[in-house]
C-alpha cells in the first residue's frame, strides 16, 4: 500500500532535502524518482521518514532546483561534467541538456565555447548530430563528440581521405572515403559513434560484380535510404542508393554524358518531391552542375549548368547550392556572398542574384581561399563567408544578424582562420575553422521562466 503524502525527504550524502511528489513528477516515469512511485505518483515505501542516496549532495541540489523551476543554474564550484554524471545516475540527462540551451533561433545565437582538436592541421568537414553532439572529419580520421562535448574514441580509416560524414541517428554515423588503390575496398561504412566500431560496409555492384569505388557527398531520406556520389574505375560514376537497415545497394543513377554526378560536392534529399538535389561545384570542376534526380523514373527532372557560358558571368562563381523546397527555389552563393535564386518551376534555369557584396567591405580577406557554405534551418537561411556566418530571414531573405567570434564585446583580432564548414543540428550550430582544427559551438539561450 503506497503512502499518501506529498512531502518527500531525502538524505543525500549526509545532507537533508525536502521536496514534494509534485516536483519529483517533473522528472518523468523513466527517471530514478519515477521508480519510487506507483502509477499515481504515490510513494512505494513501507517507511515514510526519508530515502538515503549515497551521491553528491551539491549536484543533487542543482538537479532538484531544476525540477522545481525548470531553470538550470550551475554554481562555479561544481564542474559541469560532474553534474552530467550525477544527472545520468538519476536518469535526468535529457532534462539537463534541454535546460542548458533553448530552441534554435539563428538571430539569438550566442557563442558557447570553442574546442581545439588534438590533431594538428586543418579539418575538412563538421556535422552536427541529432542530440547536440558533432563529428569532425580530419584527414583519414573522424573525431566524434557527444552533446557534453566529450570526445569519444576517434575513428581511423585505412583510406586516403574522408570525404563526408553523416549521422543516421545519435548512435550511428556513415563515413565516405577515397578508395585506396589496389585494395578493392568500397568507400563507405557505418560506424558506432560511441565506440568507432565498424558495423557495416556498403558496396557497389556493377554488372553483377562488386566494384571498388570512392564515395563522396552523402544524404539520407526519411524512408531509410542512404545516397552517395560514387566514382569507380569502370563505369560506376553516378549516385548510389543503399538501404540503411540491410546495408544492401538498391539503386544506382548513372552519370549521363556531358554531366557530372559522381564528383558531387553536395546531395540533399527533398522530402516533399521525393527527389535528390545533386550539386557539383567549382573548384572541384571547372563548371558547375546542379540537378534534381527522380529515382522512380530514373529521370533528371530539373538541371542547370554554367557550361558554355562566358567566364565573366556571375553564374561562373557559384560555390554552394541548397534547395528551398517550400519556396520552390534553389539558392546559390558566390565568393562575394551574393545570394542567387533559381525557380524550380521554370526550366529556363536563370539565376536571380541578390547582391550582398557591400557587406564584405571592411572585412579582411583570408590568406587562403575559403568558399562559402549554405544551410537552411527552420525557415532561416545561413551563409558562411570568411570568419562570419550571416543569417537571412523573411520572404526577401533580408540579412538579420551575423555570427562572429568576439571577446569582451569586441570582434576578436586573433583569427583561427576562415570558417571552412558549418552544420546545424540538436539546437546547436557548429562552425569549423580552416586553421588549427578549431570549431565553435553556438547556442540559443533558454527563455526566462516567469
Amino acid at each position: 500500500m503506497g503512502i499518501q503524502k506529498d512531502r518527500v525527504r531525502f538524505n543525500v550524502g549526509g545532507r537533508i532535502f525536502e521536496t514534494s511528489s509534485t516536483t519529483l513528477a517533473n522528472a518523468g516515469r523513466n527517471s530514478f524518482f519515477g521508480a519510487i512511485f506507483d502509477e499515481n505518483w504515490t510513494l512505494q515505501s513501507d517507511h515514510s521518514d526519508e530515502y538515503f542516496i549515497d551521491r553528491n549532495p551539491d549536484c543533487f541540489a542543482v538537479i532538484l532546483d531544476l525540477l522545481r523551476t525548470g531553470e538550470l543554474y550551475i554554481p562555479a564550484n561544481i564542474p559541469e561534467k560532474l553534474l552530467y554524471r550525477e544527472a545520468l545516475f538519476y536518469g535526468l540527462l535529457d532534462h539537463v541538456r534541454s535546460a542548458k540551451w533553448g530552441q534554435f533561433d539563428g538571430n539569438r545565437l550566442r557563442l558557447s565555447e570553442s574546442i581545439t582538436g588534438q590533431a594538428p592541421g586543418d579539418g575538412t568537414a563538421i556535422r552536427a548530430g541529432p542530440d547536440g553532439g558533432c563529428c569532425v572529419a580530419h584527414g583519414s580520421m573522424v573525431h566524434v563528440y557527444d552533446w557534453m562535448l566529450e570526445e569519444h574514441a576517434p575513428i581511423t580509416l585505412d583510406y586516403q581521405r574522408v570525404n563526408d560524414v553523416g549521422w543516421i541517428d545519435s548512435e550511428n554515423i556513415v563515413i565516405s572515403v577515397c578508395e585506396r588503390l589496389g585494395r578493392g575496398d568500397g568507400g563507405m561504412g557505418l560506424f558506432s559513434s560511441s565506440t568507432g566500431e565498424l558495423r557495416d560496409k556498403f558496396q557497389v555492384n556493377h554488372e553483377n560484380q562488386v566494384k571498388s569505388f570512392t564515395a563522396g557527398a552523402l544524404s539520407f531520406s526519411s524512408d531509410y535510404k542512404i545516397f552517395s556520389s560514387c566514382k569507380g574505375r569502370s563505369n560506376e560514376y553516378g549516385i548510389g542508393v543503399w538501404d540503411q537497415v540491410t546495408g544492401k545497394q538498391i539503386d544506382f543513377f548513372y552519370e549521363p554524358p556531358g554531366w557530372s554526378l559522381g564528383d558531387a560536392d553536395k546531395l540533399q534529399w527533398l522530402h516533399g518531391s521525393n527527389c535528390l538535389l545533386v550539386a557539383t561545384l567549382f573548384p572541384r570542376k571547372d563548371n558547375c552542375y546542379i540537378s534534381l534526380l527522380d529515382f522512380r523514373d530514373k529521370k533528371m527532372v530539373w538541371s542547370w549548368s554554367d557550361s558554355g557560358a562566358p567566364i565573366t558571368v556571375d553564374e561562373k562563381r557559384v560555390r554552394d547550392a541548397i534547395a528551398m523546397e517550400e519556396n520552390s527555389y534553389i539558392c546559390v552563393v558566390n565568393e562575394f556572398e551574393d545570394l542567387g535564386f533559381m525557380d524550380l518551376r521554370s526550366t529556363a534555369g536563370s539565376v536571380r542574384w541578390s547582391s550582398r557584396s557591400r557587406l564584405m567591405k571592411g572585412n579582411n580577406m583570408p590568406d587562403e581561399p575559403c568558399y562559402p557554405k549554405l544551410a537552411l534551418h527552420e525557415g532561416q537561411l545561413f551563409s558562411s563567408m570568411n570568419d562570419c556566418i550571416s543569417v537571412f530571414c523573411g520572404p526577401e531573405w533580408v540579412l538579420t544578424s551575423r555570427l562572429r567570434r568576439t571577446y569582451g564585446g569586441s570582434i576578436c583580432d586573433i583569427s583561427s582562420g576562415s570558417i571552412c564548414d558549418f552544420s546545424i543540428g540538436g539546437d546547436r550550430l557548429f562552425a569549423l575553422h580552416s586553421e588549427e582544427n578549431v570549431f565553435d559551438i553556438w547556442e540559443t539561450p533558454p527563455p526566462p521562466i516567469i
